[in-house]
């Protein structure tokens, strides 16, 4: 595809293709979505709006993203996986789609769900073993390699992962005080495990975006931890 082609398609369409990437028939792509360089969106592909693909991005047949998904470079996303809203994808996390792989047996009608829910995070050279499910705003921290299904809000941490406290949507550590309640540092956001294992925010549904004020930030994280 000519770079000349590329531009004038960019022009009627209403998402953004660099020359160097390719979208293949059948992918659906919404609006203000933007795929940077070297990146390949397979057939039968469902991209929601508003969402980033970084350089060498592979995006499978079949698979479904949602809207404001940010994917940085050097991720694939493989046939098996479902990206809800406002999810963050590290540089070179990896995702799988079967458990137990060999070049000898083909597995293509197995592949294996996973389900990363709304604005959850997986921190760059993370790794996502297939079929499991990554809760609402949990944080897989960088080098992680997650092999079970993690709560909403869950710090991951390690190899393997395990949990080793409870982030706020602004991705800060949260600590309870004397009445259980644990306030984000950033947003005032307050938070309580309501029963074991299950954490929930008591001033915004989990479903609802940031209110506009909350979601730029303006320290950077080490000043906020303290």
């Amino acid at each position: 595809m000519t770079d000349d082609f590329q531009s004038k398609s960019n022009l009627i369409r209403d998402y953004f293709v660099h020359p160097s990437s390719f979208v293949d028939d059948g992918a659906q792509i919404g609006k203000g979505t933007k795929i940077w360089h070297f990146s390949h969106i397979m057939p039968n592909a469902q991209i929601g709006e508003n969402c980033s693909f970084g350089q060498n991005v592979n995006v499978g047949g079949d698979v479904i993203i949602g809207n404001n998904v940010k994917v940085q470079n050097n991720v694939s996303i493989y046939s098996g996986t479902v990206i809800e809203d406002d999810v963050f994808l590290g540089p070179s996390c990896v995702l799988t789609n079967v458990t137990n792989p060999r070049s000898q047996v083909n597995r293509q009608s197995l592949y294996e769900k996973t389900l990363i829910k709304r604005g959850a995070t997986i921190g760059a050279n993370a790794t996502v073993v297939c079929g499991i499910s990554i809760g609402r705003y949990a944080f897989i921290a960088a080098g992680a390699v997650v092999t079970k299904d993690v709560p909403d809000y869950a710090l991951m941490v390690g190899v393997p992962a395990k949990q080793m406290g409870w982030m706020s949507r602004h991705g800060l550590p949260l600590k309870s005080n004397s009445d259980g309640i644990m306030i984000c540092q950033e947003s005032g956001l307050r938070y309580k495990e309501i029963e074991p294992g299950i954490v929930k925010c008591l001033d915004l549904a989990e479903d609802l975006p940031l209110p506009k004020e909350q979601s730029v930030g303006k320290k950077f994280y080490d000043e906020i931890k303290g």
